[in-house]
C-alpha cells in the first residue's frame, strides 16, 4: 500500500461521518443469520449491534464478524463498510485479519452490482482504498480493474487524477 493512508482514512471519515445503521442488518446480527439463528435469537443479537455510531466498533468486533459481510442488506453495508475500511488500512504488517475486504469489494458482489446505496463521495472513498493495492501484487489485478472499471467508478471530476 502507498503513503497517502491517513488521507484515504479521512476521506473515508468524512463521506460515512453521518452514517447510521436504521433498520439495517447489524453486525452481530448478520453473524447470527451464518449461525442460521432463529428469529428470536436474531432479534437479542440486533440489541448488541452499534446502529449510531460506525467509528466505535472495534477492529476486534469487526474480525470476529468478518462472516457478516456477507449477509448485510444494503443499509447495513453502508453502516460497516467504512469500519472495515479503516480496520484493514490502519493494519500493521504483523497483523492478522480473519475478514477479506478487498474479495468482498471486488469479487463477492454481484458484478452488476451499481453500489447505488452509497454515495458518490462513498464511492469515491471506496475506489481511493482500493487503488492503495499494489495490482503487481494482488492476487487478481484484472477483477481489480474491471470492479475500478465499473462498480467503483465515480462522476467526480478529480477521478481523472488517481487513475
Amino acid at each position: 500500500m502507498s503513503n497517502n493512508v491517513s488521507e484515504i482514512e479521512a476521506l473515508i471519515r468524512d463521506a460515512f461521518r453521518d452514517v447510521t445503521l436504521g433498520d439495517g442488518i447489524g453486525l452481530y446480527e448478520a453473524r447470527g443469520m451464518d449461525d442460521y439463528a432463529d428469529p428470536r435469537r436474531l432479534a437479542k443479537l440486533r440489541v448488541a449491534d452499534e446502529k449510531e455510531d460506525w467509528q466505535s466498533i472495534s477492529a476486534r468486533a469487526l474480525n470476529d464478524c468478518a462472516v457478516s459481510l456477507s449477509f448485510f442488506d444494503e443499509a447495513g453495508m453502508r453502516f460497516h463498510l467504512p469500519a472495515f475500511l479503516i480496520a484493514s488500512l490502519q493494519l500493521d504488517e504483523d497483523a492478522t485479519v480473519d475478514f477479506d475486504l478487498f474479495f468482498h469489494l471486488i469479487e463477492a458482489m454481484d458484478p452488476r452490482a451499481e453500489c447505488s446505496f452509497l454515495t458518490v463521495d462513498q464511492k469515491y472513498a471506496v475506489r481511493q482504498f482500493l487503488l492503495l493495492f499494489d495490482p503487481d501484487i494482488t492476487s487478481d489485478r484484472h477483477a481489480l480493474a474491471h470492479g475500478l472499471a465499473t462498480r467503483w467508478r465515480t462522476d467526480r471530476p478529480d477521478i481523472e487524477a488517481t487513475k
